[in-house]
C-alpha cells in the first residue's frame, strides 16, 4: 500500500520557479514530480557518499597540512 503524499510549502527563487514551470509543461510532469525526483537523486547521492566514507573508514587519515607540504615539496604547487 502506498503511503499518502505529504504537503509542504517550498519557496523558490523566481527564476528557478519559472524554469520548473517550463520544464513541467514541456515534460508533461508536475512540479511536484520534478522536485520529488530531484530530492530522491540528491538523497541517493548522499547515500553513495556515506557508503564510500564507510568503505574508506579504515584508511589512514592524512592531515591537510601534511598533504599541502608534500605537494609543495614535490613542486606540484
Amino acid at each position: 500500500m502506498a503511503t499518502p503524499n505529504k504537503r509542504t510549502t517550498v519557496y523558490f527563487e523566481a527564476d528557478l520557479h519559472h524554469a520548473l514551470r517550463i520544464k513541467s509543461a514541456e515534460t508533461e510532469r508536475t512540479v511536484s514530480e520534478i522536485v520529488n525526483e530531484a530530492v530522491r537523486l540528491s538523497l541517493a547521492e548522499d547515500a553513495d557518499d556515506m557508503a564510500a566514507f564507510e568503505e574508506r573508514a579504515s584508511e589512514p587519515n592524512l592531515p591537510f597540512e601534511a598533504v599541502v607540504l608534500d605537494l609543495k615539496k614535490r613542486g606540484k604547487i
